[in-house]
């Protein structure tokens, strides 16, 4: 699919679970600018009561004279060349210039270092981040369907450091800033922005795009950065599906089908229905999850394991509980079980996916 001429490139970036700081250099300039508006300000005081100073070279106050005393005064050199001798300007110096030497100094010492610290260590960050970053979670995506499929992930033992958003909006990248995960601002369907989310290192992909050539798009250039993860991807189309699975995509859940399909099983059985909601929902009630074969298991009937059985992953084979090739179990097996949800999550997440075929 080729890319519309007028649609626009969206900035990328990868924004880490806290705020980041403009440039350093940017940075620098706005708080110059602010020290420039304090030195004026001060100038325009003196200048207002210049008969108020005495200057040691000539007796008067000319406006480079007060641009000159605003100067020393505010860096604190304080010549005592130019003095102020009147009341006045004595009061005016306690009330305001001293205020205004006191701001002049945050400005351009205080704040500028707190910036450009604050900025070489999320660089720091940014950088260890990358390096310590593999076999992560991308979901692009965070509408409903990505949140589930985070809330899903997170619900099996996959921690927050182990997940990638992928967005075009900043405004959504902050939002799952706030809740902890890092993020990527850009247009997935582009290389560099999935670079940027390390996607080459990464075990699993998930696409809960809005549009279905925008998914495929995203599949395709997934597949292409890394060979070997496992792609998950959403469509609202069920006949996008077959070209979704030809782009890369491992498994393709047709969003629209499946909500209506439980809503007729819910028709016909609202307690079924129940049950199927349950099952997809990770973390209460009943779990479907796959987990390997443990040796005490081998060369034993599907029936008579402790879990209930639904389906056998052998190799790329997935059989039924009914198989009759399904028994007896081999060590290099994978069920997939309903078990009773556990308050707590396992250490490791026990679905570590189905190999592509």
């Amino acid at each position: 699919m080729a890319r519309r001429a007028d649609e626009q490139v969206v900035p990328t970036r990868v924004m880490l679970p806290r705020r980041v700081v403009d440039g350093p250099a940017r940075q620098v300039a706005k708080r110059l600018m602010m020290a420039l508006m304090v030195l004026a300000i001060t100038v325009f005081i003196v200048w207002i009561d210049r008969d108020g100073y005495h200057d040691a070279a000539d007796g008067k106050v000319d406006l480079l004279d007060a641009v000159y005393y605003a100067t020393v005064t505010l860096s604190t050199t304080g010549y005592g060349d130019i003095t102020p001798y009147s009341d006045g300007a004595r009061l005016i110096n306690v009330v305001l210039v001293t205020p205004l030497r006191v701001l002049f100094l945050i400005i351009l010492v205080g704040t500028t270092l707190e910036v450009l610290t604050e900025r070489t260590r999320e660089d720091f960050r940014l950088k260890r981040w990358r390096t310590n970053l593999r076999d992560h979670t991308v979901v692009v995506g965070f509408g409903t369907k990505g949140r589930s499929a985070i809330q899903t992930l997170c619900a099996t033992g996959l921690s927050k450091e182990q997940i990638v958003i992928v967005d075009p909006a900043s405004k959504v990248i902050e939002i799952a800033n706030a809740e902890g995960f890092t993020g990527v601002v850009g247009d997935a369907t582009r290389s560099d922005v999935l670079l940027r989310a390390e996607l080459q290192k990464a075990r699993q992909v998930i696409i809960a795009t809005q549009r279905d050539d925008t998914a495929v798009l995203v599949a395709l250039t997934a597949r292409q950065l890394n060979r070997g993860a496992k792609i998950v991807a959403a469509v609202r189309e069920e006949e996008n599906a077959p070209l979704l699975r030809q782009s890369g995509a491992d498994a393709v859940i047709t969003s629209a089908s499946a909500a209506g399909r439980l809503l007729g099983l819910s028709v016909l059985s609202p307690s079924a229905g129940t049950v199927m909601e349950d099952l997809i929902q990770q973390g209460s009630g009943l779990d479907l999850i796959e987990r390997p074969v443990i040796k005490s298991e081998v060369g034993k009937n599907v029936r008579e394991t402790e879990d209930l059985v639904v389906n056998v992953l052998r190799g790329h084979r997935l059989l039924g509980y009914d198989d009759p090739a399904a028994s007896p179990l081999q060590l290099t097996d994978r069920l997939i079980t309903i078990v009773r949800a556990s308050n707590e999550p396992p250490a490791h997440p026990p679905h570590q996916g189905i190999p592509r075929s």
